[in-house]
């Protein structure tokens, strides 16, 4: 008997056990790690599992309970976190800039180191990633706009310089084009894993942004697709890694006890969107697309990137990263994603070079700077009441807005009807709304 046991006992898949683990959860939510193991043994008697196993595969799907004592530990506010990237050179924007770290809750910033003079541009940055507004990607899923750097194509376009994705044929298409040889070329860091010809896998999971208009997740399949390919060579997986991990974070479920939105996606949605995305880039179904992946990532990460990308808690960490860090655009950038917010900005954004690279972003000051002043941009729309900026600026997570403008505001405010109106409290500071509507409308690239 006892060698019968033995050699009927198997390891079961990972999917096998996750799916099943999920199904016991699903079945039994308040159990523990002990009783859901006894029971997957006692449902699977055929399966070797040690509880160490069944323990890891329950956190990387975020289906552990959160201990008795941990409510009232985290009844605290958590704010998002960031890090400083250490060997950033700043001076290859703008020598006049240095990077500050200010405090736990605030994390990190950008200070004036000399003086800067209104309307003065202060640096030009191409996009770590982007994923494209919807106009635009639509453009782009019918070769009608530039794959990489986002630019349409119009009339002025030089025809000729135009480039096909070099993976797409008859057989396997993809309608990716690109502006020239260097954006095609350039492309390589991210384009190949979401490519339908070279990772078909990935189809499913785009469809879906698609239909669902989740940007931050299109966002997290940019970066993820980055991430895989440039960490193929240990020589830049560090430093690569060190990027993704200094932008600020707050994840989803954080996130929705500041800010609950019901046009937002939910934990259901979370987790279909789990599912697509772990299909996408690291276990998709079909043999076929199994190998296709393979010829793309070789080999595999490191452990730490990706856990960091592949756990079901990271990648609602990482959700709320593409949505604090995005601009207007849907563009992540590493030296823009250091500026924090002010409802009276001194820096505004722009995309002046449409026509050429859409996708590059210009910072311009908007009036004089001192030395030792941070520099800010507004995260919302500055004609809104000081409470309606307030509400919307809960997505973020830092807690209420202090600046000048909120304060004198506040202070001005006859009654909520007469704020929620627009009304006379809400010109509190003296600031020209339609001067500041006009520069949002700039940035986003919509004047």
């Amino acid at each position: 008997m006892a060698s019968t046991s033995v050699s009927s006992s198997l390891s079961p898949s990972e999917k096998d056990l996750k799916d099943a683990l999920i199904s016991l959860k699903s079945t039994h939510p308040n159990l523990g790690i002990l009783k859901i193991h006894a029971l997957l043994l006692e449902a699977h008697p055929e399966w070797a599992v040690s509880e160490k196993r069944t323990r890891k595969t329950l956190q990387s799907e975020g289906l552990v309970l959160q201990s008795s004592t941990e409510p009232s530990a985290k009844s605290a506010n958590v704010f998002p976190s960031s890090k400083l990237i250490p060997n950033l050179d700043v001076a290859k924007y703008n020598a006049k800039l240095q990077v500050k770290h200010f405090s736990k809750k605030k994390g990190k910033g950008l200070v004036a180191r000399e003086k800067i003079v209104a309307g003065e541009p202060l640096w030009k940055e191409d996009p770590y990633i982007i994923a494209a507004e919807w106009e635009i990607y639509d453009l782009q899923r019918m070769g009608q706009a530039c794959s990489f750097c986002t630019t349409p194509f119009s009339s002025s376009t030089t025809t000729s310089l135009l480039t096909n994705c070099p993976a797409s044929s008859s057989s396997s298409y993809c309608p990716a084009r690109f502006c020239n040889r260097l954006c095609r070329d350039r492309s390589a860091r991210t384009h190949p894993l979401l490519c339908p010809a070279q990772n078909p896998a990935s189809v499913p999971l785009m469809n879906w942004v698609r239909e669902t208009q989740w940007i931050a997740l299109h966002a997290l399949a940019c970066m993820t697709g980055r991430v895989m390919i440039l960490c193929q060579d240990p020589k830049v997986a560090d430093e690569e890694w060190r990027i993704v991990s200094s932008f600020a974070t707050l994840s989803m479920e954080d996130r929705a006890k500041y800010h609950y939105d019901s046009a937002e996606p939910d934990p259901q949605a979370w987790r279909k969107a789990f599912g697509l995305y772990m299909q996408a880039f690291k276990e998709p179904e079909a043999p076929i697309d199994q190998k296709k992946l393979a010829r793309i990532i070789k080999k595999p990460v490191k452990a730490e990137i990706s856990q960091g990308l592949f756990q079901y808690d990271a990648f609602l960490r990482n959700l709320g990263k593409m949505n604090l860090n995005l601009e207007a655009h849907g563009g992540l950038y590493v030296l823009h994603s250091h500026l924090n917010h002010s409802c009276d900005p001194n820096v505004s954004i722009r995309h002046l070079d449409q026509r050429v690279v859409l996708s590059r972003i210009t910072a311009i000051a908007k009036r004089d700077i001192a030395p030792g002043e941070e520099l800010s941009i507004t995260y919302v729309n500055p004609v809104l009441p000081v409470r309606a900026r307030q509400q919307e600026l809960k997505g973020w997570g830092f807690g209420k807005c202090a600046c000048s403008r909120c304060l004198d505001e506040e202070r001005n405010l006859v009654d909520s009807d007469e704020k929620r109106d627009g009304g006379a409290g809400d010109q509190g500071d003296g600031l020209d709304m339609a001067d500041l509507e006009k520069e949002l409308k700039a940035g986003l690239g919509l004047m």
